[in-house]
């Protein structure tokens, strides 16, 4: 790997722990996909079907806004791509942050936690959103250490 970019979102804090065990064993930078408006509990209700986190998710044209872009993308050639399961699929601030850049050529490895969804769909979704990136397959950390996961990598 040549330079490599840890970017996740996390609601809760549980893939961020990850995210940062990941950034620290393989020396990547690490960035925080945070919303310009922060999530509250609330929001994240997803019992309420008119939470925020679900008017989200059932609209696939949200793409909510991330606070603070990231300066120069071009000078990494991987980038991990780290989030919660929402709804099978990746949340959709991570749809916002796939579409921010050019990830041409760039290898993409996703990440993700979840109570009890696979990242298979996800995986799709990610693809789809981001199509010109190589993307490798991602794996669910739900019961791997990350940071063994990431000396594998």
């Amino acid at each position: 790997m040549g330079k490599t970019l840890v970017a996740y979102f996390s609601a809760s804090g549980v893939t961020a722990k990850a995210a940062e065990k990941i950034a620290e064993t393989i020396g990547a930078d690490l960035y925080e996909i945070h919303p310009q408006l922060p999530y509250t509990a609330k929001d994240l209700d997803w019992m309420n079907r008119n939470s925020r986190s679900s008017v989200e998710m059932n609209d696939p044209a949200s793409r909510p806004a991330i606070a603070q872009s990231l300066d120069n993308m071009a000078q990494y050639d991987t980038i991990l791509v780290g989030f919660p399961i929402w709804w099978y699929v990746e949340p959709r601030i991570v749809d916002t942050f796939l579409e921010s850049y050019d990830f041409s050529g760039k290898t993409m490895i996703p990440f993700a936690t979840s109570g009890s969804s696979g990242i298979e769909k996800a995986q799709q979704s990610l693809q789809v959103h981001c199509p010109k990136a190589v993307w490798e397959k991602g794996k669910l950390l739900n019961r791997t250490d990350p940071a063994k996961w990431a000396k594998g990598l």
